[in-house]
């Protein structure tokens, strides 16, 4: 939960190529507050059977940038049978994309939810609520 001195951050994963969450996904989180401060690595989850990441870490006060680090080279390793057999057409070895990093800008007091939608050839993300 967020005070006013502190954003918070909460994400999941969708894969549209299954029409599913994405579960497993190893998601990292780091802050840093201002441009050209360096980035600080906070920790990291895993996606649950919802595609949500529960327990991110909290930001530190100050936090001006976030950076989301997702890595998806494993899920889909491990999904390729499945989603073969699922999707309409077989995918290739692997993902074209093995991490995704999502950066964003973050205000005190503010929540930040901000989801993936993910395929092993693209990705979209919004600022979700």
């Amino acid at each position: 939960m967020s005070t006013d001195t502190t954003a918070s951050v909460s994400t999941h994963i969708l894969d549209t190529s299954l029409g599913r969450p994405a579960q497993g996904v190893a998601v990292t989180l780091a802050a840093r507050s201002g441009s050209d401060a360096p980035w600080a690595a906070l920790g990291g989850s895993r996606t649950d059977v919802d595609g949500r990441c529960k327990d991110l870490p909290a930001l530190p006060e100050g936090t001006t940038h976030v950076r989301l680090g997702f890595e998806t080279e494993a899920y889909f390793s491990q999904n390729e049978a499945e989603a073969q057999q699922d999707a309409p057409r077989p995918r290739d070895s692997g993902a074209f994309f093995p991490e995704v990093a999502i950066t964003f800008s973050v205000s005190p007091g503010e929540h930040y939810h901000v989801p993936l939608l993910l395929n092993p050839f693209g990705y979209s993300v919004y600022r979700g609520s």
